[in-house]
């Protein structure tokens, strides 16, 4: 029972900034129950006043009059209500999003994107129907169930204790398909979370799914979840139908016994006509707000567990908020070393095995920097510490002379430049993944960046150019990887950070690149790593992990002379040693 409190608490927590809005909503509703239980009394009036031969005009023009303002009650509150849903989707939708994109890359890296979109968009939508439509709906069958019951006091005190009985078993029982419709639309929520995850990844991997003849299989993955979400959904529609279907019983069976009964007390005596028919109306309102509660309950069930899974986003742990900018001193007073590593020791998870341990290098402020070393070794862990994507359990980095955790985030970004090795194109055009990273350059940066990976000619015929939408051109590997290092240049690093960027290049835009890399190099620090040792060969500093360690540094040629594992890795490439 805690538990349901605190998620209907959580449920809260994203209707309370509107709640001037749903009280609103609440009044209007109030407004239009208040009309709808006014109209039986009216209605026995009528019947009276034909009995009586008195004029039942006023009564007929009441009548009308209630029903007009409950109809028009009705549309302002549907509206009210229905724009205050959309804005709370909003909001939750926003908030998760920035969220989201401010969470550290280890804490996303053990979620499934697909999973995540999930919340953002689906559990969303179940959301809004929590809040702008069942919790109001709650709210007003609760009163008009109320407000129903105390005028049939007023008119029978028997037939009310009837219809009490029969509401009570009712109650019971519906209240007994509620954990288990619950807990089967929760899970069938997760299980559409994981349909989104299964769904994203094999789209995003779609070529090497169709090369591997593997289509069949991915939808057989995407279709297991898809047929446990509808699974799940069945068996909650299944208690929803029984509860529905009670709550519909119960009251059919209430306004059968109040007929018996009342026509009984009437040829008695104990109760007029009208009187009876006023309660009929009554007992038929009842339909209303008891099948309602049964159907809206399942509705809050869904949203209370969709506001869960939102709100465990949450718990993501986020990246430090921006602190002050640290102020960088005159080039000349700088030391020779632009980034260090201390005794660094860093692992991804606790209690986990040390990534790399106890590292201690250099980073020159000018030159090329390359890092090879075997799969595993810690080369895109040293890249993570350098951003900041991951922090050292011990030892400290230095950037410029001050410790790396006084930068903030967004100077640091601002001065290291990384080019990923999946190269990713954000969604947009040409121009906007150009200036990514640099929004305020000028064109003709961008220009000198295309032209530096020979991409300017290929660009130009293009039908739009710079501003064709990258969803709608071809874009080979090779080309993806270019956009990339282009974007990078376009700023002119300071300090630039490669994970093999010629990995996918031909034979003379390779040779381009390297042509960048040294270019930068005069002026800043390129940092590589390095798969194919032909970027190797040039740099002027090498660095050899292995298992999380500094092994050795130094030139290609000393490296080669004096340290077997860089002599394996370059007989592995099948790269001839050059005399020393």
């Amino acid at each position: 029972m805690t538990g349901r409190w605190q998620n209907l608490r959580m449920l809260w927590t994203f209707v309370r900034p509107h709640r001037r809005t749903l009280a609103l909503g609440l009044l209007l509703g109030l407004g239009t129950t208040g009309a709808s239980l006014a109209t039986p009394l009216v209605t026995k009036s009528v019947l009276d006043g034909l009995a009586s031969s008195a004029s039942i005009a006023p009564a007929v023009t009441l009548l009308i009059v209630l029903l007009v303002a409950g109809s028009g009650l009705g549309l302002i509150q549907w509206i009210v209500l229905g724009r205050m849903g959309e804005r709370v989707v909003l909001e939750a939708r926003s908030s998760m999003v920035r969220r989201l994109f401010r969470v550290r890359i280890g804490e996303l890296a053990t979620r499934s994107p697909g999973e995540l979109v999930t919340r953002v968009t689906s559990d969303t939508v179940l959301l809004r129907e929590a809040a702008a439509s069942s919790l109001v709906e709650l709210v007003n069958s609760v009163i008009g169930l109320a407000g129903a019951l105390i005028l049939m006091a007023t008119l029978d005190g028997v037939l009310l204790a009837t219809t009490l009985a029969a509401l009570a078993v009712v109650g019971v029982i519906v209240g007994l398909l509620m954990p288990p419709m619950a807990k089967a639309q929760q899970q069938a929520q997760g299980a559409v979370g994981r349909l989104g995850g299964v769904l994203e990844g094999a789209l995003r991997a779609i070529r090497t799914v169709k090369a591997s003849r593997a289509e069949h299989r991915e939808s057989e993955r995407v279709i297991v979840e898809a047929t446990e979400s509808a699974r799940q959904s069945i068996r909650a529609v299944r208690f929803q139908a029984v509860a529905f279907t009670i709550a519909g019983f119960g009251v059919g069976l209430a306004i059968m016994l109040i007929l018996g009964l009342g026509a009984y007390r009437v040829s008695e005596g104990l109760l007029t006509v009208s009187a009876l028919v006023a309660f009929l109306l009554y007992a038929f309102q009842l339909m209303e707000p008891v099948s309602s509660l049964a159907t809206t309950v399942g509705g809050l069930q869904a949203g209370i567990a969709a506001a869960a899974r939102i709100r465990e986003i949450d718990a993501l742990e986020l990246e430090p908020a921006s602190e002050g900018a640290v102020l960088r001193t005159s080039t000349g007073s700088l030391s020779d070393s632009a980034l260090v590593f201390e005794n660094v020791t860093a692992r991804y998870a606790p209690g986990a095995a040390p990534a790399i341990h106890a590292v201690n290098l250099e980073i020159p402020r000018i030159g090329h920097t390359a890092i090879v070393g075997p799969s595993g070794a810690g080369k895109t862990t040293i890249f993570s510490l350098l951003l900041r994507f991951l922090n050292p359990d011990s030892g400290q980095l230095i950037l410029d002379g001050v410790p790396l955790q006084d930068w903030s985030l967004e100077d640091l970004r601002k001065r290291v430049v990384y080019v990923e090795q999946d190269t990713p194109l954000v969604p947009g055009t040409l121009r906007e993944n150009l200036l990514y990273t640099h929004e305020d350059a000028a064109e003709e940066s961008v220009w000198d960046a295309l032209r530096a990976v020979r991409l300017d000619e290929r660009v130009r015929v293009l039908p739009e150019g710079l501003d064709t939408q990258l969803s709608t051109a071809v874009i080979s590997g090779g080309e993806r990887q270019r956009i990339a290092l282009a974007r990078a240049l376009v700023g002119d690093p300071e300090i630039l950070l490669l994970d093999e960027a010629t990995a996918q290049l031909d034979g003379l835009t390779e040779a381009a690149v390297h042509e960048v890399i040294a270019r930068i190099a005069s002026t800043g620090a390129v940092l590589t790593i390095a798969h194919r040792l032909s970027t190797v060969i040039d740099a002027d500093q090498i660095i050899v992990l292995e298992g999380g360690s500094v092994r050795a540094h130094g030139t290609h040629h000393e490296l080669l002379a004096t340290d077997t594992l860089y002599q394996a890795l370059i007989a592995a490439l099948r790269i001839a040693p050059q005399p020393v």
